[in-house]
């Protein structure tokens, strides 16, 4: 029997049913769904690397035995300095013992498969309440997931719109969550994660959502497992426009 969904207007009233794709009834895979997410994180990972002389511009040679002190490199003459350590691991301003390195590799690699099937999985993580909101997303209780809308929404140009149907779908209080949850943190700010629109076609929908925190809208054929588990954990909060579905449906798993 295939599984149908309720679709709702730009008003948040029913517009008809849809049978929704074989994806959503993947099982929730947790381990491969964190593997995938932070294979895709790798790929934004800095390289580092230090200076190849720091730590090691200084005239510190060992005094050598026979003194009763320890022989690591110590500051000659007659100075404040003399007789210091440097130049060695563990002495002030000394070099490091294994300094990081740019030809080391940041990239993890995933297979293709297991990639595809945390993408399946993290769909279908979106339809269910209870992920959801362990999650810790806020929608109204009579609202049944995953949420379709109808394709209206991609034709919205102005945030005053976009306001009122975030309103009638019943995902306003998440916006709130999210506005609640700024602060600032090593002198960024930052915020919770809130809702995600998927639509088929960008048309004006980024304009008008774009100014409310947290939310994000994305093609459904570029999804993504991170935009699906931000952090590695599934269940956002995701309203799906009728194309985004039909794109699922047609997609090759």
């Amino acid at each position: 029997m295939v599984k149908t969904a309720q679709v709702l207007d730009i008003e948040g009233k029913s517009a008809g049913e849809v049978p929704l794709p074989q994806v959503f009834e993947t099982v929730l895979r947790l381990d491969v769904i964190r593997k995938a997410a932070i294979a895709q994180q790798s790929h934004g990972f800095q390289p580092q690397g230090r200076n190849l002389m720091a730590g090691k511009r200084t005239t510190a040679e060992s005094f050598g035995v026979g003194r009763g002190i320890s022989r690591v490199p110590r500051i000659g003459g007659h100075g404040p300095l003399s007789g210091s350590a440097a130049f060695a691991p563990g002495t002030v301003s000394g070099r490091m013992a294994f300094p990081p390195v740019t030809s080391k590799t940041l990239v993890k690699q995933i297979n293709q498969k297991e990639r595809r099937l945390a993408l399946r999985a993290a769909i279908a993580a979106t339809a269910s309440d209870q992920v959801v909101r362990n999650r810790g997303h806020k929608f109204d209780e009579d609202r049944r997931l995953p949420l379709v809308v109808s394709n209206e929404v991609e034709k919205l140009s102005k945030a005053s719109d976009a306001k009122r149907f975030l309103a009638s779908i019943g995902v306003w209080d998440d916006i709130l969550r999210v506005r609640k949850s700024k602060r600032i943190k090593a002198g960024a700010r930052i915020h919770a994660v809130g809702p995600l629109v998927v639509v088929g076609e960008d048309k004006n929908a980024r304009k008008a959502l774009r100014n409310f925190e947290g939310l994000e809208i994305v093609r459904a054929a570029d999804l993504s497992v991170e935009a699906l588990a931000p952090g590695t954990h599934p269940g956002r909060l995701t309203i799906w426009t009728e194309s985004a579905i039909k794109t699922l449906a047609e997609r090759k798993w």
